[in-house]
């Protein structure tokens, strides 16, 4: 389930890493691979009036695994991007979805 957006990055630079990323990250969250979700989210950079270039940031939308499972995520996804697309920085922060407030067809987890 853990839903991983990216802004910033083309999707078909996503799509050269997405399979070696999730088959990392299915090891260490001990889901199944079916569970991951990226979304490249298309987003207009604007400062000082001007369209510039979006800064890649990744948010990794889940439940809480733990901080330890929370570091691996984020060097995995790091590591990929930079490694894998040589994207120099990146940002990446992490949602937490709640049980009782996350809804699947009507029905709270």
């Amino acid at each position: 389930m853990p839903q991983i957006k990216i802004r910033g990055i083309q999707a078909n630079d996503v799509c050269k890493i997405s399979e070696k990323m999730v088959d990392e990250l299915v090891e260490v969250v001990k889901c199944p691979r079916d569970y991951f979700e990226i979304e490249c989210i298309q987003s207009v950079a604007i400062r000082n009036g001007q369209i510039e270039e979006v800064y890649p940031f990744i948010e990794v939308a889940w439940f809480d695994r733990g901080q330890d499972t929370q570091d691996k995520v984020a060097k995995i996804i790091t590591d990929s991007i930079r490694d894998g697309l040589k994207v120099e920085s990146l940002d990446l922060a992490f949602t937490t979805f709640e049980k009782e407030k996350y809804y699947e067809n009507g029905e709270h987890f």
